[in-house]
């Protein structure tokens, strides 16, 4: 369970391995399918504390902390533990003592072809990701404040900014504005969990950085109205526990734009405005079982969801390009620990394989289907136990109707995308990561190609530190 777990559980200290929060941002561009380097993090709910860590003689000076993080996600945002500030001067002790907690980060990336005829392009022309070498910087500040002083039951404000640059901005574009602007409460003795406020449900549902690492494509789900780190939305969520393990999530969010995030941060960059040209609101219902490692007993966390969108999309199978309401989409996760190699200390330690399986409407989406195989190891050499190695397999369907519509017109067009990445990422100190890894990607573009962009070698380095 994530961080409102059932009482009599004992919460998780910082976090060993923090997630790639935006790479997912990255992927969430049609023209760039593939999956893509990702910094990993360890999944921590509340069940399992003391499996998780090895044992203690003294007081983590970190603990008073874990109260103040972000709650009601699918994962926690790295703990004080895990930052290169820690507690510096004392600022964070201070602010910790009249309930404010806060985290930030800074990611930055870069993907570049590595083959020799990389059918290089100008800026303005550019089709997928790596096609010219493509430069990120994504940078976050994440700060709450406790409510549960004043006698509401787990009771947390949380407001987060976001700013993003990007030296190709179809998958961005550039902007400043919120990240979150949310309230959260636990009611019946955390069996029920409260958020509402502008959320990027991105965070709350489907876990697609399986394990800490992106993996899963998740543009099925955006194109379809789910809520991002850059184009958060107003939204009510509520999650029904029926124990430690199994659990019901829903949401009523409105829809990001019909036409895509690009659009949606053009018409919204500041993320404030409470709506934009033909969003309606947006229905997600996810179930899920979800366990934690302990010695003998393998991480377990299986998960399917749908979604209703009532927005006005452009039906692609009518060649007046009409819009029409109906959208929706389906997911189906499953990710399990398949070996332990650290049972007696860190049973999260140990190889993983999982699956993802995505699927969309193709008169309404332009991704139709998508499916994902990985396999991952963490903490894969004693030595470095917050280390992560991960291959990811996937395959993307485009919509049948955009393609036979490009057809016509005489165009080069293909079905779908294939892709394979592997990845390294190490921990390098206290709140620094750094990752490498390489993506073949066939047909990198969305749909569309000429003869130079069918294949793809794209290198992927990219730096996660956290304060």
């Amino acid at each position: 369970m994530d961080q409102a777990g059932k009482r009599g559980k004992t919460p998780d200290r910082a976090a060993r391995l923090p997630t790639d929060l935006i790479r997912q941002e990255i992927r969430a561009s049609a023209s760039a399918p593939a999956a893509g380097l990702g910094l990993p993090f360890e999944k921590r709910g509340n069940a399992g504390r003391g499996a998780q860590t090895r044992p203690q003689q003294t007081i983590d000076p970190f603990e008073r902390y874990d109260k103040l993080r972000e709650k009601g996600l699918w994962f926690n945002i790295p703990g004080p533990a895990d930052t290169i500030d820690q507690d510096k001067d004392g600022v964070r002790s201070a602010l910790a003592d009249v309930g404010i907690g806060y985290i930030g980060w800074t990611h930055n990336s870069i993907a570049n072809n590595q083959l020799p005829n990389a059918a290089r392009s100008t800026i303005a022309n550019q089709l997928y990701m790596g096609q010219n070498p493509t430069f990120a910087s994504v940078n976050l500040m994440i700060v709450t404040y406790d409510l549960s002083r004043f006698g509401i039951a787990d009771g947390q404000i949380v407001v987060g900014a976001e700013q993003q640059y990007w030296t190709w901005d179809r998958p961005g574009p550039d902007r400043v504005g919120i990240n979150t602007l949310a309230y959260y409460q636990t009611f019946f003795d955390r069996t029920l969990e409260l958020k509402l406020g502008y959320l990027r449900n991105q965070n709350e549902f489907t876990g697609t950085l399986f394990g800490g690492i992106t993996g899963s494509n998740m543009s099925a789900l955006f194109q379809a109205g789910m809520s991002t780190n850059a184009t958060p939305t107003p939204a009510v969520n509520l999650k029904y526990n029926f124990d430690d393990r199994l659990y019901n999530k829903v949401s009523v969010q409105r829809s990001i734009s019909p036409d895509g995030a690009y659009s949606h941060i053009t018409e919204n960059p500041t993320g404030l405005n409470w709506s934009t040209a033909n969003a309606g609101p947006l229905l997600v219902d996810e179930a899920g079982y979800k366990s934690k490692s302990a010695p003998g007993v393998p991480e377990t966390w299986l998960r399917a969801g749908v979604g209703l969108n009532n927005s006005r999309y452009t039906n692609l199978a009518d060649p007046k390009h009409q819009r029409e309401t109906g959208n929706h989409f389906h997911y189906i996760a499953a990710d399990r620990q398949l070996w332990q190699s650290d049972a007696l200390g860190l049973p999260s330690r140990g190889i993983y394989g999982g699956f993802s399986i995505m699927g969309a409407p193709p008169d309404l989406n332009r991704i139709s289907q998508y499916y994902e195989l990985r396999l991952y190891a963490k903490g894969p050499f004693d030595s470095r136990p917050s280390d992560l190695i991960a291959i990811v397999a996937s395959k993307t369907n485009w919509s049948k109707f955009a393609v036979d519509a490009a057809l016509a017109k005489g165009q080069l067009a293909h079905r779908d995308t294939t892709a394979i990445t592997g990845t390294y990422t190490a921990r390098l100190a206290p709140g620094i990561y750094a990752g490498v890894g390489l993506s073949y990607i066939h047909n990198p573009t969305s749909i569309t190609h000429t003869p130079q962009t069918e294949h793809a070698l794209n290198l992927l380095v990219s730096t996660l530190i956290f304060f």
